[in-house]
């Protein structure tokens, strides 16, 4: 390897501090060493990494470059090391989450809260990730698990289901959708639809209910996140049919929640990668949430 670990934290250093006397401090190194890590670098590399100006090291446009790229990869090692010794005591580390902005604050949000609560000394990275973009998270080990509210097809992902849910219908309260007990999607394509579009999931899902149902959709405005359709709902601007985990998660004075005639299911699922083995935080997590489910 023409640039080892050792030399791009030695290098590291040095762009932190300015020097090699702030570097031998920070890395409780004698500086006649790192001078020799650094001059050692330059010379494998074949680059120059700083210019001595008066004493002090000043980064080349190459070092700039290069340093952007180690301090990606020296913030990963330091999330292995965190992970390492995670798993050494049990009892600390990070768990990283993603979550469907849907099952962010209803199940997902309480299962949180119990996690910190019987794990206090093991910080939750909690990020909303909409569902083309999952996978990706979860490959990248940008976070140690993901739930997703629709089931997520890949060959490297472990994709499990946990809970059960369905589409619903949302109207202002008192429209005259409200007298019924159910809503067709007969009944909905009388009114203009507020709808997801038909790019992401959702879309897709409703609209082939739609389709299978012979009706034809009056969409008057397309969203891409729920609580745009709820806001719309509210302010008078038609219907929608949204997940009822939104609903349940979030009170919204002025909307009603009706169920749909037709069964336009959902298969809430936790994300792991088929690399993923043994027991970790993400084991921890995910033994809460299916006790909350």
């Amino acid at each position: 390897m023409r640039f080892s670990l050792r030399q791009m934290e030695v290098f590291r250093a040095v762009m932190l501090t300015g020097s090699i006397k702030g570097a031998s401090r920070l890395l409780f190194t004698s500086q006649p060493a790192l001078s020799r890590i650094v001059a050692h670098t330059e010379s494998t590399l074949g680059l120059a990494l700083f210019r001595r100006v008066k004493g002090k090291l000043v980064p080349t446009v190459e070092a700039e470059a290069l340093y952007r790229e180690v301090n990606h990869c020296y913030e990963h090692v330091l999330r292995i090391d965190e992970f390492a010794r995670g798993l050494a005591s049990g009892q600390s580390g990070t768990l990283n989450l993603a979550c469907s902005p849907a099952l962010s604050r209803g199940v997902v949000a309480a299962t949180i809260t119990e996690f910190v609560r019987q794990y206090p000394n093991i910080q939750v990275n909690f990020v909303q990730t909409l569902l083309n973009g999952m996978a990706q998270e979860v490959l990248s080990k940008k976070v140690d698990l993901a739930i997703s509210v629709l089931p997520i097809e890949h060959p490297n992902l472990r994709v499990e289901p946990f809970l059960e849910g369905r589409m619903v219908c949302v109207a202002p309260r008192g429209h005259a959708l409200s007298r019924k007990r159910r809503v067709s999607l007969a009944d909905l394509g009388g009114y203009p639809l507020i709808a997801h579009h038909p790019g992401i999931p959702f879309g897709q899902l409703v609209s082939s209910a739609f389709e299978k149902a012979g009706v034809a959709m009056r969409v008057s405005v397309y969203i891409h996140q729920t609580d745009m359709a709820c806001s719309l709902v509210r302010a008078g601007a038609g219907v929608a049919v949204v997940d009822q985990f939104t609903m349940a998660g979030m009170a919204w004075p002025g909307i009603q929640v009706l169920p749909l005639a037709e069964d336009i299911p959902l298969q809430p699922s936790i994300v792991r990668s088929v690399f993923d083995t043994g027991r970790s935080h993400a084991d921890k997590f995910i033994e809460l949430l299916r006790k909350a489910s």
